[in-house]
Parts: structure tokens; C-alpha cells; sequence
């Protein structure tokens, strides 16, 4: 077996491109380079190139791009105390979505519900599953009531069986991605009737909310029947999420063409719920389009440049604002739409996949994590909103790409 000492991340190699073929189809990414690594990364895994000539040349590549990758997974693991965080908020709000009379908008508990599915995925723990499936259940029930059809039950404002007051799709989108999430991890007839309970739900958007702009107006809101951004952004993630459940076409056409009118949208125009006050809420909700359809998206060059443009300009705003302390930011995180700053780290934990090259994403992610963290755990946690958009982001830290089940793919 003859093996030469060349440079390994030698970019003209006709092995080492066969090999970064190979590793693309399988991570989903290009393979890594030097220059990609830290210095310390690179000179752990090159201290084992004398040992490597002992084998073949393209087998040798194959140990040392392995070698690197479990270098930089090993600097990448989540913070110790993380996982320890996460489930013991995880059994707070079990409690909580499992209690029938527990009071607050399901859009809220929709997220936790969300992260429970994932908790499952991570523990095998079945209380979060069963909690997840009595919510969902629930949800169900108030939609067989609910005028117009197929709208869900938002815990406030319209009410099952009437038919007048605000019913708003956003909140609602937010409901239907808690059931489908429950769904795909459920089986036989209870799987099918609640993905049904979803598809209702999205045909009555599809057919009454949605402009030919793309845009998702917000159903039933005295305020405005124009495009919105909460409202597209969320139902944007949901049809991605529906057309990896069920293959059909039409709702990736949605979620495409909802992107398409995000990528064209000014967030810091004057409109309902501007920036100016909503802040990390109307981030929170835009990058569910993106984070959810994101390998969908890219497929063509020219949406990708669009979408990478409007990404790109989000997580900038975002890393800027968790350069700010807690005390100091614009929006508190104890209040209102402050609290979704929880949420936003796992935007930049899911980017930092689709975005392996730059470190930053995971960086900024854990120290805004830990700064949260010291007021949703000081003293004994409590179920808030900023605990439970927290929840999303500890999830997908811990257990990347289980809250789109995008191993599922």
C-alpha cells in the first residue's frame, strides 16, 4: 500500500474531491477545509498523518476528514449544563399541557408541545409524548367546533361554535405544527387523524388567507386584511412541514411562494406590530419560513440569493441584539414580546448547520442561552413564555433537527 505525505486539504486532488463528493452526499455540506477548522482542530488531527501512510491514500483521507470532524463536534458539544436545564423545564410544562383547565393561549403551549416531541426523541421518555398527545387531542376536539372550519381554538377571542370575534391564522399555524408534530410520532389511526386536523386547517388558509402576492393575511383581524408577517411567516414553516409529511405539491408551492414574499419584505417598514415594538417577536416568527424550508428554498439559484440577502440581514440583527446585556436591551426579557428572545438562538443553532462555516451561530447562540438562563433559573423556574420559546432553543442544541424531524427527509 504506497501512501504520499501531500498536503491533505490540497484542493487540486482528485481523491480529496471524490472524497468531499462522498462526504457532501452524506452530511448535506461540503467537507470542511483547514482554514475551516480552529488551529487547534487542525493540528490535533494532523499529528495523526504519520500514522495514516499505514493505509490506503483514500482510505487515509477518509480517517482524517473523520478525525476533523470529530475535532470540531467535540469543541461543538453543547454546554454541560444544558440537557439538565432543558428536561427539567421539559417536566414543568408536561404538567402544564397536560392539565385541561391550565389557563394561557395554546400558541404558547404550541411551542412547548413542539419540544416535548423532541424531548421524546431525546429521552425516549414516554410522559412527554402522552402529554404531547393529550393537547393535541384537545386541539382537535375545539377544531371540530370551530366556525369557520377547520380554524383551531386559540383559547381566546372566537369560540367554539360562534361566529363573530377575531380568529387569527398566525396563532393558529402556530397550533397546527404543535398537532403535526405530535402526529409524526404517533402511528396508525390516531397519526392519521391528527394530520388530517392539519390538512383541514391549511386548506382553509390555502383557500380564503393567502394573496397573489404569497403573503398569508391573518385571517379574521379587525385590524387589517393585507399580508402580515407573523401570519406568513409561521404558516410559511407549517406548508413546508406538511409536504414532508404528505409529499404534496401544493404545499410546498405555499411555502415557497410565502418565502418568496418574505425575501421581497421590508421588516422595518411602518406597519401593524412593526419592529419598532414587536422586536425579537417578528424575528422569532419570519425565520420559522426559513428555518423550516431551508433545504427546499435553496434548490433554486435564485431564490437562494434572495433568501440568503433576507437570512443574512436577521441573524445580524439578532447577534446585535445579544451583544446587548439583558438589563440594557430594547424589548425586557421578563415582558411581552421580549420574552421570544428565547426563541431566537434556535435560529442561529439551525443555521449553524446549513451555515457549518460560520462558528459564530453556535457561539452567540450558548452565551445568549446562559444569559437567559440566569433569570428563568433563578430561583425555582416557572412556565413563562420566555421559558417556553427557550425550550425550542435548548431542544435543538441538544437534539439538532428533531424539532422539524429532519432526519425524516
Amino acid at each position: 500500500m504506497g501512501c504520499d505525505y501531500a498536503d491533505p486539504f490540497n484542493d487540486n486532488d482528485p481523491d480529496l474531491k471524490e472524497l468531499d463528493m462522498v462526504w457532501a452526499l452524506g452530511h448535506g455540506f461540503p467537507m470542511p477545509k483547514a482554514t475551516q477548522f480552529s488551529a487547534h482542530q487542525q493540528q490535533t488531527a494532523l499529528r495523526a498523518w504519520p500514522v495514516l501512510p499505514l493505509f490506503s491514500r483514500r482510505l487515509s483521507l477518509a480517517l482524517m476528514a473523520a478525525l476533523c470532524l470529530a475535532c470540531a463536534r467535540a469543541q461543538e458539544a453543547p454546554p454541560a449544563e444544558f440537557r439538565a436545564r432543558f428536561l427539567q423545564l421539559c417536566d414543568l410544562v408536561a404538567a402544564k399541557v397536560s392539565d385541561a383547565n391550565s389557563a394561557g393561549s395554546f400558541f404558547v403551549d404550541s411551542y412547548a408541545v413542539r419540544t416535548l416531541c423532541a424531548a421524546y426523541d431525546l429521552t425516549g421518555n414516554q410522559r412527554y409524548l402522552e402529554a404531547s398527545r393529550q393537547w393535541s387531542g384537545r386541539m382537535v376536539g375545539f377544531q371540530d367546533k370551530m366556525v369557520p372550519a377547520g380554524a383551531y381554538y386559540m383559547h381566546y377571542n372566537r369560540q367554539p361554535g360562534q361566529t363573530n370575534g377575531d380568529w387569527y391564522v398566525a396563532d393558529s399555524a402556530s397550533i397546527g405544527m404543535a398537532v403535526l408534530a405530535t402526529a409524526v410520532r404517533c402511528s396508525g389511526a390516531e397519526r392519521q387523524h391528527l394530520v388530517d386536523s392539519v390538512q383541514k386547517f391549511a386548506g382553509l388558509v390555502m383557500s380564503n388567507y393567502i394573496k397573489p402576492s404569497g403573503g398569508v393575511t391573518d385571517g379574521l383581524w379587525h385590524q387589517s386584511s393585507d399580508e402580515w408577517w407573523c401570519s406568513s411567516g409561521i404558516f410559511g414553516s407549517l406548508s413546508f412541514l406538511l409536504y414532508q409529511e404528505t409529499g404534496e405539491e401544493r404545499y410546498l408551492h405555499c411555502g415557497l411562494r410565502v418565502a418568496d414574499w418574505l425575501d421581497q419584505w421590508d421588516l422595518t417598514k411602518p406597519q401593524p406590530f412593526p419592529l419598532s415594538e414587536q422586536g425579537p417577536a417578528m424575528l422569532m416568527y419570519v425565520m420559522e419560513c426559513y428555518s423550516a424550508g431551508w433545504p427546499l428554498i435553496i434548490k433554486d439559484e435564485a431564490r437562494k440569493e434572495a433568501a440568503t440577502a433576507k437570512v443574512a440581514w436577521c441573524l445580524h440583527w439578532i447577534t446585535g441584539q445579544q451583544a446587548v446585556p439583558l438589563a440594557q436591551r430594547p424589548w425586557p426579557v421578563t415582558k411581552g414580546w421580549g420574552m421570544k428572545f428565547g426563541g431566537l438562538p434556535f435560529h442561529e443553532y439551525v443555521f449553524s448547520r446549513h451555515l457549518p462555516q460560520d462558528k459564530s451561530l453556535l457561539t452567540n447562540g450558548d452565551q445568549d442561552m446562559r444569559q437567559l438562563a440566569s433569570v428563568v433559573f433563578d430561583g425555582a423556574p416557572k412556565v413563562t413564555q420566555l421559558s417556553m420559546f427557550m425550550l425550542m432553543s435548548y431542544a435543538e442544541r441538544l437534539k439538532p433537527g428533531a424539532i422539524y424531524r429532519e432526519e425524516a427527509r
